[in-house]
């Protein structure tokens, strides 16, 4: 049976299906020896033979489904060219996985990693309402006004947020070394549904909050729990079913 090109390719666990679009249109997959530009192109996944940089990508028989909680100072990335470390030092498995979505450099918590492309086409495509919860500690007390717009919306440079939830979890105060005085540090939770660049860095900083600290704690119904920074496990069956049925 016929197959899409970038289909297969997803299946094969090498990326995303939109990334895999763009690696045919740069140039860079061969089927049966002949480079292949077009996307949409059809392949017999029996009896083609698909290679990706001269090297012949197959299916994963063994599709892997890991959650992750990542420390901070890794790249959500399967490599690095600046040599930085990347989620994959942290998990080494056999097959070739791949992560889904982002998770800033600075940030830790839930990440979810996966060699089954359709799936991640399940959580990232636009579609997908999928709500993301937030803990961060940041400076500085959240007025009813700071609470209001992220409700509302908060304009972070080159786009509107959609409304998103906050509530405080606490306030206290910490001696500053810096500003050599106390200052308020807030505890709060945050939820967004949509994942632009550090953006709920941006948005509280656009309303005089530095982030010190964010930790991502759920994805839709997946919750990190009591797993510690750099541990990572296997999607229980019912938590596969669910990021496949989305």
């Amino acid at each position: 049976m016929e197959e899409r090109l970038q289909k297969y390719m997803a299946r094969c666990g090498d990326a995303s299906r939109r990334k895999c679009e763009e690696i045919i249109l740069n140039g860079e997959i061969k089927v049966n020896g002949i480079l292949v530009t077009e996307v949409g192109t059809k392949i017999n996944p029996s009896t083609d033979k698909v290679f990706y940089k001269d090297k012949e990508i197959k299916v994963e028989e063994k599709k892997v489904y890991i959650m992750l909680n990542k420390p901070e100072g890794y790249i959500t990335s399967v490599k690095d060219e600046r040599g930085r470390k990347t989620v994959l030092d942290i998990v080494k498995v056999e097959e070739r996985i791949f992560p889904i979505g982002r998770l800033d450099y600075d940030s830790s918590g839930l990440l979810l990693l996966t060699n089954d492309g359709s799936v991640y086409n399940n959580i990232i495509h636009p579609r997908v309402i999928l709500k993301k919860k937030y803990i961060a500690t940041c400076r500085g007390k959240f007025t009813e006004s700071d609470i209001k717009k992220f409700k509302s919306g908060i304009n972070i440079g080159d786009y509107i947020t959609a409304e998103a939830d906050i509530d405080i979890i606490s306030e206290e105060k910490r001696y500053s070394k810096i500003k050599k005085k106390e200052e308020i540090i807030s505890t709060v939770e945050i939820s967004i549904h949509e994942g632009k660049n550090r953006q709920i860095r941006r948005m509280c900083a656009s309303l005089n909050h530095e982030v010190l600290t964010l930790k991502r704690v759920s994805i839709g119904e997946l919750k990190i729990g009591y797993l510690k920074k750099g541990e990572f496990r296997n999607l229980t069956d019912d938590e596969i079913k669910y990021i496949k049925g989305l």
